[in-house]
Order: C-alpha cells, then structure tokens, then sequence
C-alpha cells in the first residue's frame, strides 16, 4: 500500500511540475542592455488630444493598414520645430511603453494569430537574450520611438535621456549596454554628440548593428521617387500600399538624413542615372544616359516631385520635395560628423555583408526612356506599354550594386567615423541579421553573457587548449627544457570532403639562438608546429618546442 502511494505523489509531482511554468535562468552578474530599433521599428499608436484614452495601432497593422496610413500617419514637416506634425488634428503619435519599452519593438503586429518574420523585429534576439539570463525589467529593455522624426529631435533626445536614467537606476546603478539596428545607430550617435555627457555617466558599451553611417543610396533613391515596401510577399497585399508609404516618407525628416553623405569619399560614388529623351536645336529627338551624383540628384528630385500632391479631408495638399527638412538633415549630418566615443565607453560595428546591395539607380532605358522627369514616380506602375514592350525593354529601376546586407553598403555601415574595439562583418539580411546566430555568438561574448574566453569574434572560431605538457632537467651543465601543446581550431566552415582525401598536415620549424653575454647565458631552442586538416569543423593544431641553456 505504502508503495502505491509514494507512486501517487510521484506522478502528482511530475504533474505539477508539468503544468507550473518553468520559471527563467537570470543571471545577476549581467549589465542591462537597450534595445534601439531602426526606421519603421517601433509600434506606434494614434491618442485622441481629448482625453488620452482611445489609442489606435497605426503601426504596425496588416488589416486596415492602408487606410490608417493615410488617415492617422500622413503628416507635414514644421520647420519652425524640425517635427513631423500628423495631419489630423485631434490626434498625437506615441510609442507604447509596455515591458519595459519592449513590446514595442518586440512583435510589430501582436494581433497576427500566426507569428510572421514580415513582423518581427527584435523578437527572437529578446528571446535569446532572455536563455542567456536577461530580465525584462532588471537587465533588458526597449526604446521605440516616432521613426518619421529626425534623429536629432529634442523631444527623441530628451525620452531617451530618461530612458537611460531609468534603466540605470533600475539594475541598481550599473552602466547600460546599447544595441542599436539600423538607423537606430544614427539616433544613438545623434545623442552622444548632442549629450555626451549623459552617455558617458549611463552607457558602458554601444553595439552598431547595420547602421547606414553615410547613408542607404540605392535605397533612399528609390524611396524619394517611387517609396519602399517594408514588406514583401503575399503579406504586402494586405499591407500598406507602395505609393500611400511614398506619401509618408516625403515628409519624414529621418528619411533625408538617410540620403548618401556628400562629402564621403566612396570607392564607388552612387549616380542616379536617367535614360532621356531630349530635342536637340534642330527638332530632331536624341536618346542619352544622363548621370547625376548625390548632391546634383537632388534637382532631379526636385523635379520629379514638384506635382506630387495628397487628397486629405477633400483638400488638396502639395508635396514636394522637401528643401526644409534637406536643410535640417544637413545641419544633423554635421552633428553626426562631429560625434566621439567618450572615455570609459566601448563602440563595435557589426555590419552585414554578402548581399547584393542597390546603391546606384538608373531609370529607363534606350528603348523607352524617361521623356518627363514626373514621370519617375509612377516607372513601377506604368500599363502605357504593350506586355512585350515591358518584358523586352524594361521601365522599372535597375539597380549598380555592391556588397552589403541589402539595404545598407557594407561601406556605409564600416564607416562609422569612431575609435572601435572591433568591426566585424556578419553574412546577413538587413532586418533578418536580427535573427542570426552568427550575430548571438557575437553579443554573448561582448555582453560577458558566456565563459569562453577563447572565441574570436573577429572570425568567428574558438581556440581552445587540449593539452598541455612542460618538462625540465639538468645534464652535464646544461638545462633542459620540453614543452607540448595542443589546441583544438573549432569553427563553422564547411569542409570540403571531395579534398580531404588529398590533404595532408602542414609542417613548420623554427630554430633561434642566444649569444651569451654577461647578463645570459649561451641558449637555443626549436619548435615544430604541425596543423592538421580541418575535419568536420575542428582544426587540431600541435607544438613541439625543445630548448638547451647553459647552467649558470
């Protein structure tokens, strides 16, 4: 009887122990980090001015998103303010605060039944940091923001001042660690500048993660003249519309301080290119391929936008390209440009790489080219053309590439124009790098969340010791030393096993000698060092060593 009961509590145990939620690791030791999303992550919701209570997600939405746009987003520059003020009167734009700060930049549209990547954006980093032993709360935290406004906002500036006091005093005054995606690196720089002596009482380390330092060329062009799908796929269909998202960024200072910097010096510079139909004096019509650099593709924005208007609450409203808001993103440039890393504060860039990346843009072509400048709004979206015509002579933008993550040229993202403990390129999509594990194996070791103390994050492998054997003895007058070592190179580099068969271990020695003086005595030692070939992603790697001195 006593039996069956002790099997009773032991399955109600099990039971117990199956429906309580296992509750997380945390460890106590860690820093707390900040989250800083990039352009369009962060969850914003539309307030009533009136009473505060009624809020409405704006962004992110996939149901009802473009009308929403249209209605609650839509805004104008105020160059008196240097905001984006939303065109509806009775609402305001914030940023919701829940966990921490970390809702808002966790899962952009919470209300998806079905979790999607289109929709994410911090969410499995949180997840991850989380199994290394963070707390929301204690030592991870978020900071969205309003990512139509310029990176230098006073209002941007001053919540995340507080943001920074805040988490300060809640891990019990230790210093932060900020990581930063995209253009949430430009907001981050932006505030060291301005206030960097509240960056350096709060912030520990600053991690730059695929941050567009001098600029997104390919991708800004495209976005002033024909605007940007923040998601692609079946997904856009229910999404916001390309040309209501065109509407939207016009006006958004952050946008313009997103454009290719001037006065850096490219390996490639980026061109706005234009096949063009001219009339020469004679009435006779020419085809040739203009080509513009950063500073002279702003006419040609100028140009293409100077028609392009908005219908909001029955009225027409003009939106050109907006010379103000190029003035305020100048004088942020020079901010930025300005910027240093304070002492006792550690600065790593990570950038992605291996991507093809737009950052040169040429519309038309020789068989159809662009006869009026307005007509590079609609180059997607012209039916004018026969099917073949299309097909054959494409109208639509070709993109010059170079290495990057998609978005951002690699060049850009290095430039970062700070002391670096370390800049390190990742293979990795532009929003998807977030997800990358090549990208948490890096974190980990910069945040001390782990206890390897061999890996390299620079190349991403661990060197770690498997033996190790020191012996010494005396004969004859002479000291005698051996020594053996042996590590172990583990990395994640495919092997190729068509070659392996060929391979064989690579052999070195050296031989080095002492002349004795009156300080040493006569000594002379040899080393052999022998590297095997990597087999299923270790490497073992040998070193022999045998040294004879003189017995003093």
């Amino acid at each position: 009887m006593v039996m069956l009961v002790e099997e009773i509590v032991r399955s109600v145990e099990l039971w117990l122990r199956m429906i309580k939620k296992p509750q997380p690791y945390v460890d106590p030791n860690l820093d707390p980090v900040l989250l800083v999303p990039g352009i369009a992550g962060s969850i914003l919701k539309a307030v009533d001015k009136e009473n505060g209570d009624k809020e409405e997600r704006v962004w992110i939405r996939i149901l009802a998103a473009d009308y929403t746009c249209r209605t609650k987003l839509w805004s104008r520059f105020d160059p008196q303010t240097g905001r984006s003020v939303t065109l509806d009167p009775k609402k305001n734009i914030v940023v919701p605060e829940d966990r921490y700060g970390l809702h808002a930049i966790d899962v952009l549209d919470p209300d998806m039944i079905i979790g999607r990547e289109c929709v994410y954006y911090f969410h499995d980093m949180i997840v991850e940091m989380i199994k290394w032993g963070f707390q929301e709360g204690k030592t991870l935290f978020g900071f969205g923001y309003d990512f139509r406004q310029s990176n230098r906002l006073p209002e941007t500036l001053e919540r995340l001042a507080k943001k920074l006091e805040a988490v300060y005093q809640a891990s019990g005054g230790k210093k932060i660690s900020i990581i930063s995606h995209s253009m949430g690196g430009l907001l981050v720089k932006c505030f060291m500048s301005l206030h960097s002596d509240i960056f350096e009482k709060y912030v520990k380390n600053w991690i730059a993660i695929a941050a567009p330092f001098r600029g997104a060329p390919g991708y800004i062009t495209s976005t002033f003249l024909n605007g940007m799908s923040f998601v692609e796929g079946w997904e856009q269909n229910f999404f916001i519309s390309k040309w209501s998202m065109h509407q939207l960024l016009i006006e958004c200072p952050s946008i313009y301080e997103l454009m290719a910097c001037p006065h850096f010096h490219w390996q490639h510079l980026p061109v706005l290119e234009i096949w063009r139909e001219k009339q020469d004096s004679d009435g006779n019509s020419q085809i040739i391929l203009e080509s513009y650099s950063p500073e002279e593709s702003i006419q040609i924005f100028k140009d293409a936008l100077s028609s392009n208007t908005v219908i909001y609450d029955g009225e027409d409203i003009p939106l050109p390209f907006n010379l103000d808001i190029l003035k305020w993103a100048d004088k942020t440039h020079k901010f930025l440009s300005h910027a240093k890393v304070p002492p006792g504060v550690k600065f790593y860039n990570v950038y992605g790489i291996n991507l093809e990346t737009p950052h040169s843009a040429c519309y038309g072509s020789a068989e159809v080219p662009i006869t009026d400048l307005p007509e590079l709004r609609f180059c997607e979206v012209i039916i004018s053309y026969s099917l073949i015509q299309m097909m054959l002579f494409p109208i639509w933008p070709q993109y010059m590439c170079v290495d990057g993550d998609g978005t951002v040229p690699a060049e850009s993202a290095k430039a970062d124009g700070l002391n670096a403990e370390a800049r390190v390129g990742v293979p990795g999509e532009h929003r998807g790098i977030l997800s990358d594990h090549h990208l948490f194996r890096i974190l980990k070791h910069w945040l001390k969340a782990d206890s390897d103390p061999f890996y390299n994050p620079i190349n991403d492998y661990v060197i770690l010791p498997t033996a190790f054997e020191l012996e010494r003895h005396k004969e004859s007058g002479l000291q005698f030393t051996s020594l053996k070592e042996e590590w172990e190179v583990i990395s994640e580099e495919q092997d190729d096993h068509d070659d392996m068969v060929n391979r064989k271990p690579f052999v070195s020695s050296i031989c080095i000698s002492q002349a004795g003086d009156d300080q040493s005595s006569p000594a002379e030692a040899c080393a052999t060092v022998t590297v095997h070939p990597q087999i299923e992603g270790k490497q073992h790697v040998e070193l022999n060593a045998v040294s004879v001195s003189v017995d003093a």
